[in-house]
């Protein structure tokens, strides 16, 4: 970590440590927006049902989360079950195309399956389809491998190979019956304002007070005893490169704005949202995402016909 770094984040640090506790809104912070677009908290075993509709709007029978439990009476359940290890433990299992020390999962949330934590639910059943960064059709094998090359920072999978076709095959399985084509009524990803202003400096702040204590103050995530990641880094060599989606300030922050920090209340996966408002997640995503990362080799070939969003950090 260079000075100026670790300078922005200590400042940051000693202005939260030294500030009186007062609420967001009265160091200048925008409060919290409602949490209208994620369902509201369930009972324990309440079946969770999403509406269904297919290219024509029409409505097909609910969508309901299947339970892990229910792999097991699947006749390729070895192979459903190997993507899903896959997708949870990436670095550890596939370090040969991971040079981050990252895991899939670790932004797509509860194995894929949470509103707004970039589900895996219609990934099926919406590949193949046009990328407009690529500009081309792209497959599902396609969008993994890009994946592993930018988010990953690492290299990709073989096409054809076992790893590949078990982590296809754990998506297909989270589609379920819903046919090709037809589309799961849930959020991706929360609708962030790209008209708001990013502020670094505030950014700095916020990560210093809400971020910090898992991430880390350098930004380098943590790791347990046996060396295998707990909580990613959010920059630095081990992190997502500049081609990542995560890399972009609005992509970086829809994600945060619902999904960060956890275990700060009693509702939600994993004790998650509810703290940080839009502009919040906005300034504390233009603060890591412009922080060192490594670079992307194939930057050049990225949104050919240009229409390159403006967050695009190359």
């Amino acid at each position: 970590m260079n000075e100026r770094m670790r300078a922005s984040v200590t400042a940051a640090l000693l202005s939260v440590m030294l500030a009186p506790a007062a609420s967001l809104a009265g160091s200048g912070a925008r409060a919290p927006a409602q949490e209208a677009a994620e369902p509201a908290a369930r009972a324990p075993g309440e079946i969770i049902r999403y509406e269904v509709r297919d290219k024509d709007g029409k409505r097909l029978p609910d969508y309901v989360i299947p339970d892990d439990t229910a792999i097991d009476r699947e006749p390729n359940a070895a192979q459903i079950r190997l993507g899903q290890r896959l997708l949870n433990d990436t670095r550890r299992l596939l370090p040969a195309n991971t040079g981050a020390s990252m895991n899939c999962n670790s932004c797509h949330i509860q194995q894929g399956k949470k509103p707004l934590g970039a589900p895996y639910i219609n990934t099926f059943n919406t590949f193949p389809q046009y990328n407009p960064r690529a500009d081309r059709i792209v497959t599902l094998e396609d969008r993994i491998n890009g994946c592993f090359q930018r988010s990953m920072n690492g290299k990709p999978l073989a096409r054809d190979g076992a790893d590949m076709a078990a982590m296809v095959a754990y998506m297909k399985w989270l589609a379920q019956d819903v046919p090709h084509g037809a589309k799961v009524q849930i959020q991706n990803a929360y609708p962030i304002d790209t008209r708001l202003v990013p502020d670094a400096t505030r950014g700095a702040a916020l990560y210093a007070k809400h971020c910090a204590a898992c991430h880390g103050e350098n930004g380098a995530g943590k790791k347990d005893a046996a060396g295998q990641v707990t909580f990613p880094p959010l920059w630095g060599d081990e992190s997502f490169n500049i081609g990542a989606g995560l890399a972009r300030t609005y992509k970086a922050a829809a994600f945060i704005r619902n999904n960060m920090p956890m275990g700060v209340n009693m509702t939600g996966h994993w004790g998650e949202g509810g703290v940080l408002s839009d502009q919040d997640a906005v300034d504390v995503a233009e603060f890591f995402t412009h922080m060192p990362r490594p670079d992307f080799a194939g930057k050049a070939n990225d949104w050919p016909k240009g229409n390159k969003p403006k967050d695009a950090r190359y």
